[in-house]
């Protein structure tokens, strides 16, 4: 690699790194005779294989150069960066290069805005195309589109890459249009309405003629940025939900707002609001997997995620009356709801107690989070179970503030 091209790398893969919504799992694009590489529906960057292997991604920005000056963004283009840009076979010979060397198991690509929104999208489609029909790379590729690229280019881009993600950026229009008023929803909603229909058409198409292409097989995706703006964790829960719901998304992501500048539209933090990014991936997961809806986990009289406990403890924490359950007699919707018990555990759960007894012993072979479980769950064995736990004295012991009076033994 010369240095010309390693400078523009350590550029724009510096530059890339603010844009998390780079995970992702469902595409089984499989390896063909004579080509290179698969990309395995295990998941592909921060994501983890069951054996325990990281998979990971050539993440790069196409150029950091843009015509548009969002506040938020480092890439704006009244900020005094180095500025570069890649050419087509640029990012195509360092894609197929990395791969080769086992660097990366794939691609993940997006861009700064220059010229107009079909002009950069036009170079984006033209690297996946590249890649798959003229190296035969079989390997994953996620390409962010361009807010008010044309139906033509999001269609062919949908062909190449396995994921597609186009970011709302900010909670909610009025703090997009504060905070960057060159962009709007509808300009993210457009290719997000477009791909939610191509992708149910493909699939239908595919079940009726088999050679018809895969479009999208991982799904689309999209971020947000928190703390820039605000917007309370109800609100931010609320779109999380209805995009789920009404475009099918695979993943919202949250990026913890990090200061690039000092615009005065933007807050003064002294750090990233990391624990409020982590609360919200936890409630999003409880969303997703566990069958909560929006107004359990926060609601008016609770607009914000608890910063010291997580979303699932503190809902257990307000529904008291609900608990202490009955591991051998209630229903999985309810074993699943106990803080410390995830689903993996409580489907064992549900599993063993067909033929035998839950108890404390057992529990701990499951890997049950005794620490949180054991107050919210009636089981033989679990001495510390009592009448008069309530919320604030749970909280306590669990903050560490005072000491459990019994241990969680088996008797």
């Amino acid at each position: 690699m010369n240095e010309r091209i390693q400078e523009k790398l350590k550029i724009l893969a510096d530059a890339a790194k603010y844009d998390v919504s780079c995970a992702s799992s469902g595409s089984d694009r499989a390896a063909k005779a004579g080509g290179l590489g698969n990309a395995s529906n295990m998941g592909i960057c921060h994501s983890y294989t069951e054996d325990g292997r990281c998979v990971s991604l050539l993440k790069v920005l196409l150029t950091n150069y843009c015509i548009y000056d969002c506040a938020y963004c480092v890439s704006r283009s009244s900020n005094d960066v180095k500025r570069a840009a890649f050419t087509v076979d640029e990012v195509v010979e360092l894609t197929m290069e990395f791969y080769k060397r086992n660097y990366i198991e794939g691609l993940f690509l997006s861009s700064g805005i220059f010229k107009n929104a079909d002009y950069t999208m036009e170079r984006l489609v033209r690297i996946a195309k590249d890649l798959r029909l003229v190296h035969n790379f079989n390997g994953y590729i996620h390409l962010k589109l361009i807010p008010g690229a044309s139906d033509e280019l999001v269609q062919q881009a949908g062909l190449y890459a396995d994921r597609l993600s186009a970011n709302l950026e900010l909670p909610s229009e009025t703090s997009l249009k504060l905070i960057a008023p060159e962009k709007s929803y509808a300009q993210v909603y457009e290719p997000m309405n477009y791909l939610k229909e191509a992708i149910v058409e493909y699939k239908r198409e595919k079940k009726l003629v088999k050679s018809t292409p895969k479009f999208a097989p991982a799904g689309q995706s999209t971020q947000m940025v928190i703390g820039a703006s605000p917007e309370t964790d109800l609100h931010i829960l609320n779109l999380s939900s209805s995009l789920y719901e009404e475009q099918n998304l695979k993943r919202v992501y949250f990026s913890g707002y990090i200061p690039v500048s000092n615009d005065t539209r933007l807050p003064t933090l002294v750090a990233p609001p990391l624990v409020r990014e982590n609360r919200l991936y936890q409630a999003d997961w409880l969303m997703r997997f566990y069958g909560f809806k929006v107004d359990e986990i926060v609601d008016d009289q609770h607009p914000h995620l608890d910063m010291q406990f997580d979303p699932k403890l503190v809902y257990a924490l307000r529904n008291m009356h609900l608990f202490p359950i009955n591991l051998q007699t209630a229903p999985y919707e309810m074993v699943v709801r106990v803080p410390g018990i995830g689903i993996r555990s409580a489907k064992k759960i549900m599993a063993a107690r067909r033929y035998t007894r839950i108890h404390i012993d057992l529990l701990k072979k499951l890997r049950v989070a005794l620490n949180r479980a054991q107050y919210f769950i009636d089981v033989p064995g679990n001495l510390l179970l009592r009448k008069d736990y309530y919320p604030e004295l749970i909280r306590k012991e669990l903050a560490g503030e005072t000491k459990p009076q019994q241990l969680a033994l088996f008797a």
